[in-house]
């Protein structure tokens, strides 16, 4: 193996762990996002509560507000250094999301206050198009 190789590889001690998957932009899609980011977390051992809880709000509003038929959401969860950061693109590009104070007799439209909340940091990346990526880091332990 030469010395280019060896460095690519992760470290043992430090891996790079990452996780992609396409869901329908429905409410099972939803679902089912957290289900498997709540599964995949367990396999690295990492702590649940926030981030399964960023999934769920983030993956209800790609199928809620980010749907076109016909169009998949892609849900990416990964690890670098002491960082989790969990991605989920749609096709709704025209449909950036912004955090509003919530009718207080209204059901939903909390979602955006909740990620603040409980994310390090968050924010919106456009494209490439017709996509948008909203994702969301949290600290982890190593």
């Amino acid at each position: 193996m030469n010395q280019e190789a060896a460095e690519l590889r992760p470290q043992r001690d430090n891996p790079i762990r990452n996780f992609s998957v396409r869901l329908s932009p429905t409410p099972l899609g939803a679902r089912l996002a957290r289900l498997l980011a709540e599964e995949q977390l367990l396999t690295w051992g990492l702590p649940l509560e926030r981030a399964t809880h960023i999934v769920a709000e983030l993956a209800a509003n790609a199928a809620t507000h980010g749907r076109v038929p016909g169009r998949d959401f892609r849900l990416t969860l990964y690890v670098v250094g002491s960082t989790l950061r969990i991605e989920v693109t749609d096709t709704r590009p025209d449909r950036l999301p912004r955090p509003a104070p919530a009718d207080p007799a209204s059901e939903s439209g909390r979602g955006l206050l909740l990620v603040d909340a409980l994310a390090d940091r968050w924010g919106v990346a456009p494209g490439p198009y017709p996509r948008k990526t909203v994702w969301a880091e949290l600290r982890v332990p190593l």
